[in-house]
């Protein structure tokens, strides 16, 4: 009996049965799997894929196959010295009191508060900033395991109202639901088959509007693409059958349909876009009076030709203030009469400089626009006919995200962090200009002991990238150092610093935590997001092999206590570096990753990945995603890095067949002792919502597996 593996080379032929796994113990194999004689054409290229039946999640060999190698993965880790101190100091590090930015609406105050190791944070209101506060919602209540997480919410411009979205183990499926503020109940209505959509009110708080996908058919929620989506209004206090369709395209059937409410109530905003490309259409309902809003009003198409990003930030009555990149990579703001909306008749508000516009809001009367300079935040307000009015002066280093406020009044909240900082709650005075803390969190981590320095260092085809590193301010530049690289390249989706409890674990383990911006990503614009896409997609993991290189070539690290991450799309790029370069790197965690560049689109949201991916059923870009493909570049014979792949049952984003067929692959293709195993979480999704229980022990799994293969001991 042969087994036959799929590989940029051609077939490759190995032993079938079971291998051993040294590392694991005398005796400890890797579970079987089976290999079916299962090939694919893609235009004249036969590819195998004898592990396609590890896709179908709930099929009984699948079920039997995740038991199974859960059981040797929670042996191996069982096993691992240290580990329990780490759970131990994880805890410690992730008991404490943190808060989001307060927000208003209706009269009062709302935030989220975790009073530390709750698994999911609790909705609060408060009617005045020094008034008694109260639980609003908490959904820790809504399950026994802590797995049914908050997604979204928006609050009725009366402060009666609180719609908001549940999801169930990790799932990107939502349903929405009611409550009354004043009696904390919730109404009957539910909403369901709703995935990528917010809710939002009209004015006179008789209902919200809302996207939403046909149900899939019975036992298909996990695997089926999702298209068709529609946009309707839900009255308050009605069945969902009744619900009334505002707009569909069913000519368009992969366009995302999402819309918003103005904050005066008179226009419902409608964005169309395809897939996760970054070009949008714009759309909108003049509802006229918002106590009494017209749904029937017809649909106005404002820009209509997918050719730039827009999105509303504000408004003036008519005068809207759009965020793009239209003629303008790094983004402008501009502003738009709906009386008279020619291009020719555009003003720039804020126009195109070095630094990319990340976000921007209308803000007591002024606009705040948040830039990136090298992947670090800078705050800027500018009136609404473009002169500068000064700009917010922040810690250091970092990242400001969360900005709240109403457009009409002066008080701005936003969140401030960074490597070393804890995400701190800062309120601003547009009117005054005093910047002060409002909440700030206690860690029980010394920051003093360590520093971040961002460096720039040279790719494989010259481009100059940036690159975050943070260490013990005592270090030694001796090549010993146990690294951490992160990474994640894609989406035009920007790494900037960021507050992590793990990495605080690493960095007193003696660890550096090192972050290069990529290619693909949005530190520089969609210049930058555009040299990491498609047939391009290559300079992607160039990028991050000079930043490994790099941190070789300065001395911080060696292969030997080197190891790499990231999650989704960063799960794609550690499957791509550590294939491409096995010799390179130590240890290897990668994360719910895409890994078959070849089927990605067939499953869920995968479609819509095409914009930056390219697919498969195009013959001009299957050469080039097959020719970095994790799943397709794994060559028996081969040692590869120790690795511990983590995905979860319940992931309906990046589908776990993706790490299933990976992990398969591997196992079968190790040459040496290095572990190749895999995390399969169940009762958990892509990421978002996981309950702090379960990040505590994955986080603890996967710091003891890192240091366990440099051949490093727990520090107590």
């Amino acid at each position: 009996m042969q087994r036959v593996f799929g590989s940029r080379s051609g077939w490759l032929i190995v032993p079938a049965g079971l291998i051993f796994l040294a590392a694991c113990g005398a005796g400890e194999q890797y579970p079987y799997t089976r290999a079916d004689d299962v090939v694919d054409d893609y235009h004249g290229t036969l590819v195998a894929d004898p592990y396609r039946w590890l896709e179908d999640t709930s099929a009984p060999d699948t079920r039997e196959w995740i038991e199974a190698q859960n059981g040797v993965t929670n042996r191996y880790l069982d096993r691992l010295p240290g580990r329990g101190v780490l759970r131990e100091r994880l805890t410690e590090l992730w008991n404490y009191e943190r808060y989001s930015a307060p927000f208003k609406e209706g009269g009062h105050y709302f935030y989220f508060r975790n009073d530390g190791l709750q698994d999911q944070s609790v909705l609060y209101i408060q009617d005045s900033l020094d008034g008694e506060a109260r639980v609003l919602l908490d959904p820790n209540h809504l399950s026994e395991d802590g797995t049914v997480a908050l997604t979204s919410l928006d609050i009725s411009a009366d402060g009666r109202y609180l719609g908001y979205g549940t999801s169930s183990g990790g799932s990107d499926w939502q349903e929405f639901h009611i409550r009354d503020i004043e009696s904390g109940e919730d109404l009957d209505d539910r909403i369901e088959w709703v995935k990528f959509s917010g809710l939002s009110f009209t004015r006179d708080g008789a209902g919200f509007f809302y996207s939403r996908y046909p149900e899939p058919e019975e036992g298909q929620a996990l695997l089926e693409a999702n298209r068709d989506q529609k946009l309707y209004y839900h009255r308050v206090g009605a069945p969902q059958s009744e619900d009334i369709l505002i707009y569909e395209r069913p000519d368009q059937p992969e366009w995302g349909i999402t819309s918003s409410v103005t904050e005066d109530g008179r226009y419902l905003l409608i964005y169309l876009t395809h897939g996760t490309d970054t070009r949008n259409r714009l759309y909108y309902k003049d509802l006229g009076n918002p106590q009494m809003p017209q749904l029937d009003a017809p649909v106005v198409e404002l820009l209509d030709d997918f050719d730039a990003s827009y999105s509303v930030i504000g408004n003036d009555g008519p005068i809207f203030y759009l965020l793009t990149d239209k003629d303008a990579p790094r983004k402008r703001i501009i502003a738009i009469d709906l009386g008279d909306p020619a291009p020719t008749r555009w003003r720039t508000i804020v126009p195109e400089s070095d630094e990319v516009i990340g976000s921007a809001r209308l803000v007591g009367g002024q606009i705040a626009v948040v830039s990136l300079k090298d992947a670090s935040s800078r705050v800027r307000f500018y009136s609404k006919t473009g002169q500068r009015r000064g700009e917010l002066e922040l810690p250091g280093l970092g990242t400001v995200s969360g900005i709240s406020g109403r457009s009409d009044e002066s008080e701005l909240f936003y969140t401030f962090t960074s490597f070393l900082y804890p995400p701190t709650i800062f309120r601003y005075d547009l009117e005054t200009g005093e910047n002060e803390v409002f909440r700030a969190p206690e860690v029980d981590f010394d920051p003093d002991l360590y520093v971040t320095k961002q460096e720039f260092y040279t790719s494989k085809d010259g481009t100059r990238v940036p690159i975050f590193i943070t260490h013990r301010k005592d270090i030694e530049l001796d090549r010993t150092n146990p690294t951490y690289l992160y990474g994640y390249g894609g989406f035009n989706i920007s790494l900037t610093p960021s507050f992590s409890i793990p990495n605080l674990a690493w960095l007193e383990e003696g660890g550096i935590y090192a972050v290069p911006n990529l290619r693909g990503g949005g530190e520089y614009g969609e210049e930058w997001h555009k040299a990491g896409t498609k047939e391009r997609k290559q300079n992607v993991f160039d990028d991050f092999i000079a930043a490994a290189e790099f941190l070789i070539e300065e001395g911080y690290t060696s292969p030997q206590r080197l190891a790499i991450g990231g999650g989704s799309n960063g799960g794609l790029l550690v499957g791509a570096a550590m294939t491409q370069r096995p010799d390179l790197f130590a240890v290897a965690h990668p994360a719910v990753g895409v890994m078959d560049m070849l089927r990605f689109h067939k499953f869920t949201i995968g479609w819509a990945w095409v914009s930056d991916y390219g697919s498969a059923d195009d013959p001009e870009m299957f050469p080039y995603l097959y020719a970095y493909s994790p799943l397709h570049n794994l060559e028996p014979g081969t040692c590869y890095p120790a690795t511990l792949v983590t995905t979860a049952d319940h992931d309906d984003r990046v589908v776990p067949g993706h790490s299933f067929k990976f992990a398969a692959a591997l196992q079968a293709a190790q040459s040496c002792p290095n572990p190749t195993l895999i995390r399969i979480e169940t009762r958990a999704g892509h990421g978002a919502g996981t309950p702090t229980s379960k990040q505590i022990e994955e986080a603890a799994d996967v710091l003891a597996f890192r240091l366990a293969n440099m051949g490093l001991e727990v520090i107590p």
